[in-house]
């Protein structure tokens, strides 16, 4: 491959993995203004079906653009109102650093994945 040539983008995926009281939804690829509605749909279905928790796990996500990042604003603001927990996994440092650069990370209800392997969510 030259270096004019870029590879293809990754096929968008969207993964949901439940556990018990809790489910994460995993996109794999890039989250943008193509795939942000597929999401917010999955997300917004899962929460209205009864889980508790529902937490978006980035990291497989390779990219992340603005309308990612209103989706998850929109995503917390909703679990408030709805009384439902939601939280971000971190993703690459490059997902990671959308939410530094756009100042929104203080803002944003984030999980260590150490606790959600030791299912301690709080």
């Amino acid at each position: 491959m030259t270096a004019t040539q870029q590879q293809p983008p990754t096929p968008f995926e969207l993964d949901v993995e439940p556990e018990r009281d809790v489910v994460r939804v995993c996109p794999a690829g890039e989250l943008d203004l193509a795939t942000v509605p597929l999401v917010r749909s999955k997300m917004e279905e899962l929460a209205s079906s009864g889980f508790p928790r529902v937490f978006l796990d980035l990291r497989e996500a390779t990219f992340l653009d603005s309308a990612g990042v209103h989706l998850i604003l929109d995503l917390d603001a909703a679990a408030r109102d709805g009384g439902w927990e939601f939280a971000v996994i971190d993703g690459s440092p490059e997902v990671g650093k959308v939410f530094d650069v756009t100042g929104v990370r203080p803002l944003i209800p984030f999980l260590d994945p150490m606790r959600l392997r030791n299912r301690a969510w709080r």
